[in-house]
């Protein structure tokens, strides 16, 4: 099996960012953002995506964490699409539920080629509630990272917090969830002939 791997730079005014993805991996990782939270959060998509990671990413952290948390989707969506290449023989579509205490969440993945992305919290929760995690991570930017991600990964994607109180667990369960349905849409299946869409091409 050819191995599925890319290595991306995004280089801007606002972020320098590398990342290098193996698809079939064994779940190791190496995160460095500057942002403590958001590393955890990308050591938990290798881990349980069974990816091998690798970040680097130098943002303007003095500004705020949005850029570099949003470049790092967009980088590792591209890293996504050229490690998946043609997508011949994927099983393209996968999806998880993903429990985290009291929070209970749903992850939705077809890697179709057509980029969109519906996220959504419990009622009443407000996009903007912080975590707290040694560094202002408000939870407006998982989503913000799974948008950057969903579209330079050519990925539909659907995550929902069907329930819970805890802004930490939302977010863990999120990334969690995005790691167990990536893994299961990218996955070989030998009954797969070719692409797998009728238009025989992704």
């Amino acid at each position: 099996m050819t191995a599925r791997q890319a290595y991306v730079e995004r280089r801007t005014g606002e972020t320098q960012i590398t990342i290098d993805l193996t698809i079939d991996g064994e779940g190791r990782s190496r995160v460095e953002t500057g942002l403590p939270f958001f590393d955890h959060m990308l050591t938990l998509l290798a881990r349980h995506g069974l990816l091998d990671l690798t970040v680097h990413a130098e943002g303007d952290l003095a500004v705020d964490s949005h850029h570099t948390v949003e470049d790092v989707g967009i980088t590792l969506g591209q890293a996504f699409a050229r490690a998946l290449g043609d997508k011949r023989g994927i099983a393209r579509y996968g999806h998880a539920y993903v429990p985290m205490d009291e929070t209970l969440v749903r992850v939705v993945v077809d890697f179709s080629g057509r980029p969109f992305l519906e996220y959504r919290l419990p009622a009443g929760i407000g996009p903007a509630a912080a975590l707290l995690s040694g560094r202002d991570f408000p939870l407006q930017l998982v989503e913000e990272f799974l948008r950057g991600f969903a579209v330079h990964a050519g990925a539909n994607l659907h995550a929902e917090v069907l329930y819970g109180r805890d802004a930490h667990h939302f977010a863990e369960a999120v990334f969690k969830g995005l790691a167990k349905a990536v893994d299961a849409a990218c996955r070989l299946d030998p009954r797969v002939t070719g692409v797998p869409s009728t238009k025989g091409s992704l």
